[in-house]
């Protein structure tokens, strides 16, 4: 099925393996699918792109921080071009946040980025491998820095936001969210921490009653095996709590998914690759998996 609209496709970083993934799509299912914004110089006739011509010359795995304006212009055209209704959502291939650094501009990620340009108030990152799906409660910030930012309202707007979605961009009536214990064994009733006890499993039970089919807080290890029963999505309280379970399961074709934005937003599970820029190496995986997945969430059939 065609969509109405096409995807918008953000190349990423272009002295990494992202010009050369988009490339690929010439040659797949998805090429009336796309159109890339990046540097036609480096893409393929066949393709629909959106110029944006970069200010210095790109040498693959050499980055260059002079770059990165332009870089985030094509990323901004991107997000207003699905806010304005000329793209049906945006797939975006990888950056190197160190060098948007380097540039002198402040930049977390994609998913805060987005969050920012299209006026959402909190971004939630999942990650989905096959019928694998894990969220995360906190995103990319330090391991001391997260029982502080996980608030009984920060908490509770993170599980709604999951529930809607999974109902509305995935078309699940009333999706099964297992949620996962901060602390080893979910905190082994306040012995080993307390925050499951002071707010995450009153914060569950009060969404429960609010009709939101939740179980837990679980033991992370407990959490992704089958004696936790059926799940449509499992939350994980940091980064690396879930996804080294997710990236096992399905690295190379796993999608990054914005939850909470007014768009749809997709995004291949690994960086920007400089040690094979330009060699030909790269693995297209996880960029027709994101393409795939974001058709499928605008036509409402995933």
């Amino acid at each position: 099925m065609n969509l109405n609209k096409p995807l918008v496709v953000t190349a990423g970083e272009p002295a990494g393996i992202g010009p050369e993934l988009c490339n690929a799509l010439a040659d797949s299912p998805y090429v009336d699918d796309v159109v890339i914004i990046g540097d036609r110089r480096q893409f393929d006739n066949r393709l629909r792109i959106i110029d944006t011509p970069f200010p210095v010359d790109v040498t693959p795995g050499r980055p260059d921080s002079a770059n990165a304006g332009t870089l985030l212009e094509g990323l901004r055209t991107a997000a207003e071009g699905c806010m304005n209704g000329d793209f049906a959502g945006m797939v975006t291939a990888p950056l190197a946040k160190s060098v948007i650094a380097d540039s002198g501009v402040e930049f977390i990620g994609h998913t805060e980025y987005l969050a920012a340009a299209t006026g959402a108030a909190l971004p939630v990152m999942m990650l989905v491998a096959n019928d694998l799906r894990v969220a995360l409660a906190s995103t990319h910030m330090p391991l001391r820095e997260v029982p502080d930012y996980l608030t009984p309202e920060r908490l509770q707007q993170v599980l709604r936001i999951l529930h809607a979605d999974l109902r509305d961009k995935f078309g699940i009536e009333s999706p099964e969210i297992v949620v996962c214990g901060l602390n080893p064994h979910a905190g082994e009733d306040g012995h080993l921490g307390g925050e499951e006890i002071e707010f995450i499993s009153p914060t569950i039970d009060a969404l429960r009653e609010q009709g939101l089919n939740l179980r837990g807080p679980l033991p992370a290890d407990t959490a992704f095996t089958p004696a936790a029963g059926h799940k449509d999505a499992v939350l994980a309280m940091y980064h690396d709590q879930g996804l080294p379970v997710l990236k096992y399961a399905g690295f190379g074709t796993s999608v990054n998914v914005t939850l909470g934005l007014p768009i749809i937003r997709t995004s291949v599970d690994h960086g920007t690759a400089f040690d094979i820029a330009g060699q030909g190496k790269a693995h297209t995986g996880s960029l027709f998996a994101a393409v795939a997945l974001a058709k499928s969430m605008a036509l409402g059939s995933t």
